[in-house]
């Protein structure tokens, strides 16, 4: 079995599954302690995910990231594999293969600050859903990251087993460090007051919002302006998928060249207090892989412009 720092892969798995608890309060007591030893010249942490790259293998995308200048990775979808499916991390992933792509963020000077790991198979019992919430909080500390990002649900059956889920293994991710977040993503939670709901309904300090202003008009058929929903999150926001918009229903778009206006939401957002954390890039305008490349460096630009201003 391949040795990590002297250690077998299975021991550094336990290891970084058994960190200590640490009380987790406001977002902004979450992010003060995540990014104590990064850049103190900025508070943001301006990433991106696989998203824009998932015609290709997960390795390709953290090529790319470093290549356009980023330091921070989220991990979200990536060329399908019979073995894996669509996720480059989810409840299927064993916590070995979670620590092998922690290790391939690592290698790249990246480091990980999201994931997307899907759902969780609550629609069999809540326990089965606890079960995979408890899943995909291991593979995160395993992989390193330092948030776990769910997508919520939009079937009003299970809509309460979801959240509990969640509620129920939150303290087991504050024991780890790790904070869980939701973002509005259609059907029960499509807009800012929806997610107030959610994360009211959850009821717990480590359980906070990922805003995402391209989902925000791609819900509400480009009606709903992210700027004037952003209002109803006050408080809440922990992190930010940076996603564009183009009528009718795109979001495979580059930053800035969209409907969003980034620096007057960046404005709304720091005024409910949102005034540091992840920005993590989801989408760019599609494209070969010189193109992505262009892309990605364009929209990294644009976000460090965004929150200067």
């Amino acid at each position: 079995m391949p040795k990590c720092s002297g250690i077998t892969r299975r021991q550094f798995v336990h290891r970084v599954l058994s960190v200590g608890s640490v009380a987790l309060a406001s977002p902004q007591l979450l992010h003060r302690s995540a990014s104590a030893t990064e850049d103190a010249s900025t508070p943001w942490q301006i990433g991106i995910y696989t998203r824009p790259w998932d015609a290709h293998d997960y390795r390709v995308a953290l090529d790319a990231m470093a290549e356009a200048g980023y330091r921070y990775a989220g991990l979200m979808t990536t060329a399908k594999t019979k073995d894996r499916g669509n996720l480059v991390i989810s409840v299927e992933t064993t916590l070995d293969e979670s620590v092998q792509i922690g290790q391939e963020v690592k290698k790249r000077g990246l480091k990980l600050i999201s994931i997307y790991g899907g759902g969780i198979p609550v629609h069999q019992s809540l326990q089965a859903g606890i079960d995979g919430m408890r899943k995909l909080i291991d593979n995160c500390v395993a992989a390193g990251s330092s948030s776990l990002l769910m997508g919520g649900t939009s079937n009003a059956k299970i809509v309460e087993d979801y959240y509990k889920a969640i509620a129920e293994t939150c303290g087991y991710a504050a024991e780890k460090q790790l904070v869980i977040t939701v973002k509005p993503h259609g059907g029960l939670n499509a807009t800012g007051p929806q997610c107030r709901q959610c994360v009211e309904k959850v009821n717990q300090q480590n359980f906070r919002l990922w805003y995402d202003p391209g989902n925000i008009y791609f819900y509400s058929n480009g009606e709903l302006d992210p700027v004037q929903d952003a209002g109803a999150v006050d408080g809440l926001v922990y992190g930010m998928s940076v996603k564009d918009y183009r009528h009718p229903k795109q979001v495979a778009v580059t930053p800035g060249t969209g409907q969003v206006d980034f620096r007057a939401l960046m404005a709304r957002l720091k005024r409910g207090g949102f005034v540091g954390g992840p920005l993590v890039i989801e989408c760019l305008a599609p494209g070969e892989l010189p193109a992505l490349l262009q892309e990605a460096k364009k929209a990294r630009a644009f976000v460090e412009d965004a929150v200067r201003t």
